[in-house]
């Protein structure tokens, strides 16, 4: 059974697993979703932080040193919370594991793709991609500074790259889900920017699951 077929909860309980063991590359979409969770517990808590002291000043019996205790060990607890998100996290961040592999990995494929005068030149056949190949996206720029953004059908950004004249801009990443998928600029290059959007340029197909719209 595809889990495209399987039902919700174990679609979820299967791909983390699968991530767990490193089969897969993070999604972007998973690592936001926890971002989101864990720094508002962490928000919460700092607001609570700065309540706790605001009580502290209007209050008609001021803290005695006794409450100063747990006071300073509330911020050492704040201070650990905060470290342990960042290094639980940092390796979560999708391109870094591939990144720091990059010697030892070959790509599948290799796009290359040029910009200039604010417009994209793509391979003049669509870029089509089998499920978990490894794919190097090489752009280059005749002129400006431009941005490489790949994003879903949705609007939301799968990743991207400043591509910066006269340099090596290439960024390595895995695909585990179908799915049709836009180009657009995300770095400022003057009003004509805003129009650098070209939207069907990449399928992936071949999985077992289809990304979100």
């Amino acid at each position: 059974m595809s889990q495209e077929n399987l039902p919700n909860h174990k679609v979820i309980i299967k791909t983390t697993y699968t991530y767990l063991k490193g089969g897969l590359m993070t999604d972007s979409l998973d690592v936001l979703s926890t971002l989101k969770v864990a720094y508002t517990i962490y928000t919460l808590i700092i607001i609570s932080l700065f309540a706790w002291f605001a009580y502290s000043l209007v209050a008609e019996h001021k803290p005695k040193g006794i409450v100063r205790i747990p006071f300073y060990g509330y911020i050492a607890f704040l201070v650990f919370i905060g470290i342990s998100i960042h290094i639980l996290t940092f390796n979560k961040v999708p391109w870094v594991e591939m990144d720091l592999k990059r010697d030892d990995i070959k790509s599948d494929q290799i796009f290359h793709i040029s910009m200039a005068d604010h417009k994209f030149n793509f391979p003049k056949e669509k870029m089509i991609i089998e499920c978990g190949q490894k794919i190097l996206f090489e752009v280059v720029s005749d002129d400006l500074t431009y941005g490489f953004g790949l994003f879903r059908q949705g609007g939301t950004m799968v990743f991207q790259m400043q591509v910066v004249p006269g340099s090596r801009n290439d960024l390595l990443w895995q695909f585990h889900k179908n799915g049709i998928y836009d180009i657009r600029s995300t770095e400022y290059s003057g009003p004509k920017g805003a129009k650098m959007f070209e939207d069907n340029v990449v399928e992936v197909r071949g999985c077992d699951v289809s990304e979100k719209s």
